[in-house]
């Protein structure tokens, strides 16, 4: 059965908009998982915008179902994930200046140091998941990684400006996760996914676990993080 894993980043992002205390990201995990959520995503970025060390480590003692954590492939990080050891690890690329995640990890171009910090956390037991564009070329270095899982970015598709091009790209996730599967990793996606359109992404082939964020904390302001996370269990059934 496909799983959702909610990324309570933009929880943290209101608390350090302000440098209090408040939202709690460890008490708005709580309320996602009573939602319904399969899991709980969080993405530590190397400017700790949001998310901080501390969160991950108070959101391992009380996380119930699995916790993702979504790091660089930094050695401070690895080092990070080895102490605190995440249920996953989701390998990004990340910049500084960017306002959110842009685009895929080269795996390609990064081959050989990525299979070091993929063998270094697995060899922990904290199995990898590479966050990658659904190219065959990706696909088939990430298999060389020897990672269990890649989570396809969704991004192109959520952003399609109409129906033709959000097409064409939903076919080319297909193809992706067809050729993930064949070359023996487990698929995983998000990014820009909401409401309206993971549909589509969830009736994919072989698809597991949909990460996705900041259209459920949307909702979740307006109408309560336990809601938002029902109403997006619905629409991956395709029952809104």
């Amino acid at each position: 059965m496909l799983t959702l894993g909610v990324n309570i980043d933009h929880v943290a992002t209101l608390r350090q908009a302000r440098q209090t205390v408040e939202p709690d990201p460890i008490a708005a995990a709580v309320l996602a998982e009573l939602g319904g959520a399969d899991g709980i995503t969080v993405h530590l970025r190397e400017d700790r915008r949001h998310i901080q060390e501390r969160d991950v480590r108070l959101l391992r003692q009380t996380v119930r179902t699995h916790l993702n954590l979504e790091m660089a492939a930094t050695q401070e990080m690895v080092a990070i994930a080895l102490d605190i050891k995440p249920d996953y690890v989701t390998l990004v690329p990340e910049k500084r200046q960017e306002v959110t995640t842009e685009g895929g990890l080269d795996i390609v171009g990064n081959l050989d140091y990525l299979c070091r910090v993929v063998d270094q956390l697995q060899s922990a037991e904290i199995p990898v998941s590479l966050f990658i564009d659904a190219e065959n070329s990706q696909l088939e270095a990430s298999a060389k990684t020897q990672a269990k899982f890649i989570e396809l970015h969704t991004g192109k598709y959520a952003d399609a400006p109409n129906g033709t091009l959000q097409a064409k790209e939903l076919e080319l996730l297909k193809l992706g996760c067809e050729k993930a599967l064949s070359l023996g990793l487990r698929v995983n996606a998000g990014h820009g996914l909401t409401y309206w359109n993971v549909y589509p992404v969830a009736g994919l082939p072989g698809m597991e676990e949909l990460n996705i964020g900041h259209t459920i904390i949307s909702r979740a302001v307006l109408v309560g993080m336990e809601r938002a996370v029902r109403e997006m269990k619905l629409a991956i059934r395709g029952q809104v």
